[in-house]
């Protein structure tokens, strides 16, 4: 049982923020392709990823994204929260081992709408990996 609390959207204010830490693995970047379907070999192939831009396998764009949900539906607002949208803009690459912090903050409450605009980011150490923009709708 999660003791993480929830918040209501009544119970939220403006500037409210909360995180969510996870470092993933190369096995966590195998298992996101093989259920995601998104085999690029920059993810998967050492060898192949060797002579990308980048010099090693990097972590999908999406999976790092996926933090961005659990931090909405685990901290901020929290369990029962229904996603509406994201955008989001790849800033950095993720490599696996890497500690990764997702960051939600409330930037807009509409109360009669039961919906709330948060800005969304990731962070390894103090560069900007992610940023973004969600709508959801926050438990009643």
């Amino acid at each position: 049982m999660n003791s993480t609390p929830s918040f209501t959207i009544h119970q939220l204010q403006l500037g409210m923020t909360a995180e969510f830490v996870k470092t993933f693995t190369q096995q966590d970047v195998d298992d996101f392709a093989r259920v995601s379907g998104d085999c690029n070999p920059v993810h998967l192939d050492a060898e192949f990823a060797a002579q990308s831009r980048f010099g090693r396998p990097i972590a999908h764009g999406m999976l790092t994204a996926s933090l961005i949900s659990a931090c909405l539906g685990q901290r901020l607002p929290g369990q029962g929260t229904v996603y509406l949208s994201q955008s989001v803009r790849f800033m950095a690459p993720v490599y696996p081992g890497e500690e990764i912090k997702a960051q939600v903050t409330v930037m807009e409450l509409l109360e009669s709408k039961n919906r709330v605009r948060l800005q969304t980011q990731c962070w390894i150490n103090d560069k900007l990996v992610l940023e973004g923009e969600a709508w959801v709708m926050a438990p009643t």
